[in-house]
């Protein structure tokens, strides 16, 4: 999707007054939400925040089942984040890093499957949360998808999914555009969860792209380098991708109740791990980018401009809170460079 509509840049189209769809006042997708408020931790109901953050930045994400998704609790909050920053002419709007973060995932995504030959890849969507490409990604059309998440989380996004078709509206209507999606009820910090998948159609052997968006943060150090190693593993195996963003130790200070792995220098790790392939990007990077962030003055473009050893701002002493994007790549014929 084009960043610019009419030749009118991304940043000035207006925005407009939040309108929530009938079927998000409906007492079945109302008690699923009274139940994710009263019975899930911070981490599982990020995944509703994040769904209202692309609900909201509808004009440079394209994704009808956002709003149900995430809300009316969510697309609430965050909405009224959006009106004051707009208001106080802030610099860097509520939602664009979701906004950038989804787009870098969407397009590398894209590129991932083109590059292992389309239908012959696997997509394995790792703390998918409230994840809708299977249902919006036409790259997808050749490609078996594959949903990991905590039970209870797959159960919701199911019913969300079968009340939206159900429905007497048709734009809500879930129409999905991946070959096919097989939910994987399986915890990541459990032993099992590789056991799962392949007991759900995972064929090993078969060429993957690993979409790890929002999740690696959440793990325990020792979690999250065990997945890292089951994924790098793969190279030996087959054409493996792995698409995941990285905290840096700085940002994890925003949240230290929840946000626990961190990688200062993570295209220094995956190599390590059995990549061959690496490449890193931040949020204001030309390919993370999307035509979102044109103030040279924005928080992103700032960090982007120092280097990544500099832990603290020169200009006021705040922390240097960084988000990687990193796309890493290996295969069996492939070395390590």
């Amino acid at each position: 999707m084009s960043n610019q509509e009419n030749g009118m840049p991304e940043e000035m189209k207006p925005w407009t007054e939040l309108k929530l769809p009938d079927l998000l006042s409906s007492d079945a997708i109302r008690e699923l939400h009274a139940a994710i408020e009263s019975e899930w931790d911070s981490s599982r109901r990020s995944a509703c925040q994040i769904a209202a953050g692309r609900a909201l930045w509808k004009h440079a994400i394209h994704d009808p089942l956002a709003e149900l998704f995430a809300g009316e609790t969510y697309m609430r909050s965050i909405y009224e984040k959006i009106k004051k920053d707009r208001l106080n002419n802030a610099r860097e709007i509520s939602g664009v890093i979701v906004a950038v973060r989804t787009l870098w995932f969407d397009s590398k995504l894209e590129a991932a499957l083109s590059s292992c030959g389309g239908g012959a890849a696997q997509v394995v969507l790792l703390g998918a949360g409230m994840d809708t490409r299977p249902y919006r990604l036409s790259c997808l059309k050749e490609s078996s998808v594959f949903e990991v998440d905590y039970a209870e989380v797959l159960q919701v996004k199911t019913n969300i999914l079968e009340a939206a078709a159900n429905s007497k509206d048709e734009h809500q209507h879930p129409i999905m555009t991946a070959k096919s999606v097989r939910r994987v009820a399986a915890d990541l910090t459990e032993d099992d969860w590789l056991e799962k998948l392949q007991m759900s159609g995972f064929e090993p052997k078969r060429n993957t792209v690993w979409v790890l968006e929002g999740i690696l943060y959440y793990l325990s150090h020792s979690d999250a380098m065990k997945v890292l190693k089951i994924i790098a593993d793969k190279c030996n195996l087959t054409r493996t991708v792995l698409l995941a963003d990285f905290m840096n130790k700085q940002a994890t200070t925003l949240s230290s109740s929840v946000f626990k792995f961190y990688s200062d220098w993570p295209d220094h790790l995956l190599p390590s791990l059995g990549f061959s392939d690496v490449k890193l990007s931040q949020i204001g990077d030309p390919d993370a980018h999307f035509g979102l962030l044109q103030d040279p003055l924005n928080l992103f473009n700032k960090l982007r401009n120092l280097p990544r050893s500099i832990q603290t701002h020169p200009d006021d002493g705040t922390p240097c809170c960084r988000l990687y994007l990193l796309q890493a790549s290996g295969s069996p014929n492939q070395t390590i460079s």
